[in-house]
């Protein structure tokens, strides 16, 4: 069955929403248990996405790239972002070792999705001729990929990134020192990464890879998760 441009945005407006949102209250979260409690005044460790929803980021930018993709053909970098959830890392008890694990929260609540949504799959897979079977299979495989491409995407090394700050947490102090000074021209970076197409280049490998992990761990085969995510 082939979907039209609504069809295709009604299935991942969800899961976008939800790995955005959730992947900064993560972050607020673990802030907050290790000392940090600007996020929690701020109202940010909440699962309300309204309170993480940046309208361009999380709505616009990656409903218009989906959109695209499907009017174009082929695939593509989903992009997007949340309202940043504002984190003190001076407030930290041990500042340098707890922004590992503030960073390392938000990939791993995707991770933690892309199981859930994986589960989605296999549950609507049983049940042959249910009428909810194939909306669930289409959205829980949207979730998956949603979910493993923000997973990897916030994993590369480059602040303000997750994995650029757990590369500046982990790093000997002059040598973080030099790659926090990135941070500032981080996002422009990753925007020349990701329109000149050498974003999707070097990362894909790594979500195909990911992807073939979930796929495996649930017994969904891949050309199934494919063929459904592809709708």
């Amino acid at each position: 069955m082939e979907l039209n441009v609504i069809q295709v945005i009604a299935i991942y407006a969800i899961p976008v929403i939800l790995a955005i949102t959730l992947h900064e209250a993560a972050h607020g979260y673990v802030a907050m248990r290790f000392g940090d409690m600007t996020a929690f005044a701020a109202g940010r460790v909440s699962l309300n996405p309204i309170r993480h929803i940046d309208p361009v980021g999380t709505v616009v930018l990656p409903l218009a790239l989906l959109a695209l993709a499907k009017l174009f053909g082929g695939g593509g970098m989903l992009f997007g972002w949340a309202k940043p959830v504002p984190v003190n890392f001076a407030n930290l008890r041990h500042p340098k070792r707890d922004m590992l694990w503030v960073a390392a929260a938000g990939p791993l609540s995707n991770l933690v999705m892309a199981l859930l949504w994986a589960i989605t799959v296999k549950v609507s897979v049983s049940l042959p001729g249910n009428y909810f079977a194939l909306p669930l299979a289409l959205m829980g495989a949207a979730g998956i990929f949603i979910n493993v491409i923000f997973m990897v995407l916030n994993l590369l090394p480059l602040p303000p990134l997750d994995g650029g700050r757990m590369l500046v947490s982990l790093l000997p102090h002059r040598l973080a020192y030099k790659v926090s000074r990135i941070e500032p021209y981080g996002f422009m970076i990753l925007l020349v990464l990701l329109f000149s197409g050498v974003l999707g280049y070097v990362l894909w490998p790594a979500i195909s890879l990911a992807m073939a992990g979930v796929s495996g761990l649930f017994g969904i085969p891949l050309a199934e998760l494919i063929r459904l995510g592809r709708q």
